[in-house]
């Protein structure tokens, strides 16, 4: 089972971009999660290709885009073609799954499938062994800071099961209210992937929560 952490630049002080990008280069960070908002699917905006395409530019992680819009499909090859490296969308906001899944994959980009707390793990059954990735959202998305949704847990047993039952290579990646506390858990359960912002970004040494969520 897989360890990964994705520090999320949502929480990053953006009047000091570089600094916080360097001190996760320096990091034991696997991936650098970007969360791109509309403003529509749900009620914050963030930030969009400009910071992307810093980020392409500085970080020596690979990049993790996480797409909380609707319509994902108008912008899926813009973003790809920034040097993005996973790209994920949410199942709620997407009309054509399959289609969405197949035009991420035709840029040589991994494909995530994203699932708000309301939706259930069988909604995928029919595409798991179709994705790379699954991002369980455990809190309600839109904004960072948010308290850590107990029902995750049997989410990811739930989609663990599924994985295994279709044969499917998909990682199972874990995104809101995060930290030291529940991360032991979410890897004993099945995570892969935990992405943590605040619980990073908002300490006096990044370097060492990455290290000590990894190690929880």
């Amino acid at each position: 089972m897989s360890r990964f952490i994705s520090p999320s630049i949502l929480a990053a002080d953006f009047g000091n971009l570089y600094e916080e990008m360097s001190k996760i280069n320096k990091s034991n960070a696997n991936w650098l999660h970007c969360d791109i908002m509309d403003g529509v699917f749900v009620p914050n905006i963030s930030f969009g290709f400009p910071v992307v395409e810093f980020a392409a530019r500085t970080s020596v992680k690979p990049l993790d885009v996480h797409l909380m819009i609707i319509e994902p499909e108008k912008y899926i090859d813009r973003f790809c073609k920034i040097g993005i490296d996973i790209l994920t969308f949410h199942a709620e906001a997407c009309r054509h799954i399959h289609r969405t899944i197949q035009q991420i994959k035709g840029n040589n980009v991994k494909a995530g499938i994203a699932l708000n707390p309301h939706t259930p793990v069988d909604t995928l059954s029919d595409i798991i062994a179709d994705l790379d990735l699954v991002l369980i959202m455990s809190v309600n998305p839109g904004f960072g800071g948010q308290s850590f949704i107990e029902n995750t847990y049997n989410k990811i047993v739930k989609l663990k099961e599924l994985i295994s039952k279709r044969n499917s290579k998909a990682l199972i990646e874990v995104d809101g209210g995060i930290n030291i506390t529940n991360a032991q858990m979410l890897y004993e359960k099945g995570a892969d992937i935990l992405v943590a912002g605040t619980s990073v970004f908002h300490t006096d040494d990044p370097i060492k929560a990455i290290d000590n969520i990894l190690s929880a």
